[in-house]
């Protein structure tokens, strides 16, 4: 069901995939229609592989987590922006991606935690913006309240060992690094 008419696009840089209860809120909010998540299979593949080198006992649930967002979010895949990377400079040049796939979609924001890698003024040149996830959160939240307490409500029944309260719920986006989010949500928490 989607809530906006013309969602705006971002693209999900794979710090901000890596966090679950992060990953879980965006795509959820990307779902619902509150924006349009892009990635690439570089995206993907650094989430991947970053997540099985720290947790390799969960490389089983991380493949299949990775095979279900690809299989859900299919249409979220950017691809094409390979010749763009040479003419793009950034301080770590293997971030270039990241620019080059914004660039060939057209999304207005990169959501990373990555910021120093991605100074205002270069992306000012291309219109686009950075954002922390929390920071993207919460401004999606503020301009849709009644789409997002309506998803962060799904997000929070899905959780069911052990089920959350309203009350506890808002302190795990607190938590899990949401707390403007949670700040917002706090005011429609008979919604959630």
């Amino acid at each position: 069901m989607s809530f906006v008419a013309n969602p705006f696009v971002v693209i999900l840089d794979a710090n901000v995939l890596y966090p679950f209860r992060t990953r879980d809120v965006l795509f959820s909010f990307a779902q619902a229609g509150l924006f349009r998540a892009r990635f690439t299979d570089e995206i993907l593949d650094e989430w991947t592989r970053n997540l099985i080198k720290n947790k390799p006992k969960l490389e089983d649930s991380v493949r299949q987590q990775e095979a279900a967002i690809r299989d859900v979010f299919g249409e979220c895949l950017v691809t094409g922006y390979a010749p763009l990377i040479p003419g793009l400079t950034l301080p770590d040049e293997d971030d270039r991606h990241v620019l080059a796939a914004a660039i060939k979609c057209s999304a207005q924001i990169i959501v990373t935690e990555n910021h120093k890698d991605f100074p205002a003024e270069t992306l000012e040149e291309y219109g686009v913006e950075k954002l922390g996830a929390d920071d993207f959160l919460a401004n999606t939240y503020d301009l849709f309240p009644k789409g997002g307490a309506r998803v962060l409500k799904q997000v929070r029944q899905r959780y069911d060992n052990p089920p959350f309260t309203r009350s506890e719920f808002l302190m795990d986006l607190i938590k899990s690094g949401m707390p403007k989010l949670a700040a917002l949500a706090r005011a429609d928490i008979e919604y959630l």
